[in-house]
């Protein structure tokens, strides 16, 4: 993820500086070239920018599971342990340490479900193995509780109804010192409300240190000991991407692993993080901050450049290949105004959009992004890159000219964003979507550049949007979190996401200045209905997102045999 920059003829500079001020959302296949502009500001060709990140496959941390992948393996084919006498390792590769793998043999063919004993009403994990009917099992056991002996029960059901059930009792150890001190605390919680059906629980994705999940009560059910920071994602496979580190000491996040909720590494990637000294140096995070499986299960993340502008890029890496097979440069699309005079950050790099969301649209083969430095919501064709539409408190007529019938027109009372993050759609891939479009944000309602200046820093919110992509209107539907105050308002970071019963769960992140990371899940009508609250979480350890998921989805299968 970094770029270098060599100059052009005069006659492809003007060229590609029409281009850009005068084309709006000009083809990103038509601006590939570099080309330089005022002040000796620069941006990279795609082929700089693809050698600066320099991503690839790696396999360190296959390769040191490669022993307990042959133990599991020959405890899945072993005809010796059977349900009465079933394999059991609690921790199976060591860095899941509440979860479990429990591996035997039935001489009938049955369906294998297990639960892991809840403390207190409705916060038992019961999951049904996938695979149906067979003889040979490996159950994936996840949401045990940390420092305690738990009861799990698995039963075997055959087709006809005929049942055998085992009770395990399997140990744990205490929590890690960074998720112990970040202390839990709930309210509001009325279970029958919440949306966490038999399995769910709720992801604390941390800025930094190791991330968990709890249950209703606030209890800690899993937790990764790898390091990630911004990035955790739920992979259609029921896999998950977690941006991490290899050393821990390491101050730099360049290593992006796709795990499971037992630990176990299917692929790694790595980035290369070369960036010139005078563009700032060492980036110490690769993905700002937000990561999408696309339809060919490529991945697409928002990335630094490696020059002095940061967090304006994308870039598509193969799954197959680790490489860079796509780079989305912000600044070949926006306005040059926008980004050509931004001043410098402390860290000496041009933070003038801090694109913080991607989001893929299945129907029509775009992109929906947030971009908090710019206060702008923006949709582009992701084949093109043309832009489809805008949205910010930027006056349509302070835009030039040709972007000007981009940008959408707010309905009567609809709300301005303000640095907002965590934009995704809702009605992705559904019938006519393309053109009516319903997305969720998270609206820190902080005026960075062109947000609401009368209410910015007096509330924080959640918001929920529709787009008539034909009339190119606007409409704020539905909003939680002016009631709550100047006491939830978080000038950084926070996340909201609408559940299947219609529930939203807010993470208020940054919550008193960072000493708070507060979670409300609130009904349709705003009756808050789980609200938690972590302290003490250690220094930048905040909650950047928080989510309500599977532990494990259905589409989930653990097989140690390949």
């Amino acid at each position: 993820m970094h770029f270098k920059y060599p100059r052009l003829t005069a006659f492809a500079a003007t060229f590609l500086v029409i281009l850009i001020v005068g084309i709006a959302g000009c083809s990103a296949t038509k601006s590939r070239s570099n080309y330089a502009i005022k002040n000796n500001q620069v941006a990279l060709s795609d082929s700089q920018i693809k050698k600066n990140l320099d991503t690839k496959i790696i396999t360190t941390r296959q390769d040191s599971q490669k022993t307990a992948t042959a133990k599991y393996k020959a405890a899945a084919e072993s005809s010796k342990y059977t349900l009465a006498s079933p394999y059991v390792k609690v921790n199976p590769y060591g860095t899941s340490p509440l979860s479990a793998l429990v591996t035997f043999k039935t001489s009938n063919a049955v369906k294998v479900t297990y639960t892991v004993v809840g403390k207190t009403d409705k916060t038992s994990i019961t999951n049904t193995v996938k695979g149906g009917y067979t003889t040979s099992h490996q159950v994936p056991v996840v949401g045990l509780y940390a420092d305690t002996t738990n009861t799990v029960k698995i039963t075997a059901t055959t087709k006809a109804g005929k049942i055998q059930t085992k009770t395990l009792k399997l140990k744990t150890s205490a929590l890690p010192k960074y998720i112990k001190n970040a202390t839990i605390t709930t309210k509001n919680v009325d279970k029958t409300k919440m949306a966490i059906g038999k399995n769910k629980l709720t992801v604390i994705n941390r800025t930094t240190k190791q991330p968990f999940a709890i249950d209703a009560d606030g209890a800690v059910r899993w937790y990764d000991t790898n390091y990630s920071q911004h990035t955790i994602e739920q992979w259609s496979n029921g896999h998950i991407m977690i941006l991490s580190k290899k050393n821990q000491n390491s101050d730099v996040y360049n290593d992006l692993i796709e795990t499971d909720y037992l630990g176990r590494v299917y692929k790694e990637y790595g980035f290369a993080n070369k960036t010139s000294s005078t563009d700032g140096g060492v980036e110490t995070t690769v993905i700002h901050h937000d990561l999408v499986e696309l339809p060919n299960h490529n991945f697409l993340a928002t990335v630094s450049d490696g020059s002095k502008y940061k967090e304006d890029t994308l870039i598509e890496v193969s799954h197959k290949t680790g490489k860079i097979v796509k780079v989305i440069d912000l600044k070949k699309i926006l306005p040059k105004s926008m980004w050509a005079n931004y001043k410098k950050g402390s860290d000496g790099k041009i933070d003038w959009l801090h694109n913080n969301a991607v989001d893929y649209n299945k129907n029509d083969k775009s992109i929906v992004l947030s971009s908090r430095n710019q206060d702008l919501i923006m949709k582009l064709d992701y084949k093109t890159g043309h832009i489809k539409w805008l949205y910010s408190g930027k006056k349509k007529s302070s835009w030039p000219k040709a972007y000007r019938k981009y940008v959408l027109t707010p309905t009567k009372g609809t709300i301005t964003t303000g640095g907002q993050h965590g934009l995704y759609l809702l009605n992705n891939g559904g019938k006519n979507s393309a053109n009516s479009e319903n997305f969720m944000l998270y609206d820190n309602n902080i005026n960075v550049t062109n947000g609401n200046k009368r209410t910015s820093g007096k509330y924080s919110q959640a918001v929920q949007y529709h787009v008539n992509a034909k009339k190119m209107t606007i409409t704020s539907t539905w909003s939680y979190g002016k009631t709550l105050g100047k006491t939830n308002f978080t000038s950084v970071i926070g996340y909201a996401e609408k559940e299947n019963n219609g529930n939203v769960l807010i993470d208020f992140g940054y919550k008193a200045g960072g000493q708070q990371s507060n979670i409300i899940e609130v009904t349709k009508s705003g009756e808050q209905v789980f609200n938690a609250t972590m302290k003490n979480a250690s220094s930048k350890a905040y909650a950047y997102r928080a989510y309500r998921v599977q532990f494990y989805n259905s589409a989930y299968a653990f097989d140690a045999t390949k």
